[in-house]
């Protein structure tokens, strides 16, 4: 097991007390003590994988580009029309680890004649490949939402819930499976 050191404003794991059960929660700062209490016991009693995975059985087939672009489309054009279109959209196998990010988007501005033109693009970290499809679901649509909203305000989050009404609970328990993915694997016993 590891506990957390310092690092430019973000934690790294290391070795932590074995008995005090106070493992690092990077992806869960800002909840409350109690339900952090909850997470630390779920972790300790080595059941936090399980409980997720009971929570979000259903696996998806979105594995390529391709499918990921019309899959991202289908979502876009059931819940927001009038958004301007998607010029790529991609897996990325650097974002977690690089940009401590899950999903960008961005616009790529160019002059065209006399107009200005932008294409948007948005970027899913490649780790969603073998993550539940509630979870490639929940950071579509946070990455859509910023085609309208760009900040982190209440119209963004509104927008969120418009397009999956169990946003902050997908959001939860995606904290949650990344935290299980980063705890180490106990020894196998043979």
């Amino acid at each position: 097991m590891r506990a957390w050191k310092r690092r430019r404003g973000f934690n790294a794991w290391d070795e932590p007390e074995p008995m005090t059960g106070n493992f690092p929660l990077p992806y869960l700062q800002g909840y409350p003590p109690e339900l952090l209490m909850q997470v630390r016991e779920l972790i300790q009693a080595g059941r936090l994988a399980e409980t997720l995975a009971q929570r979000h059985r259903e696996s998806h087939e979105v594995r390529t580009e391709r499918a990921l672009y019309d899959y991202v489309n289908t979502l876009k054009s059931s819940h927001m029309r009038s958004a301007p279109p998607l010029a790529k959209v991609a897996y990325d196998p650097k974002l977690h680890i690089v940009r401590n990010a899950l999903g960008t988007h961005s616009a790529v501005s160019r002059v065209q004649g006399g107009r200005l033109k932008a294409k948007r693009e948005i970027r899913i970290a490649a780790l969603f490949k073998d993550a539940p499809a509630d979870f490639l679901r929940m950071i579509v649509v946070h990455e859509l939402a910023h085609l309208k909203e760009r900040d982190h305000g209440k119209a963004f989050y509104a927008l969120c819930l418009h397009m999956e009404p169990d946003y902050h609970q997908l959001e939860f328990d995606l904290r949650l499976w990344l935290t299980a993915q980063e705890l180490p694997t106990p020894p196998q016993v043979s």
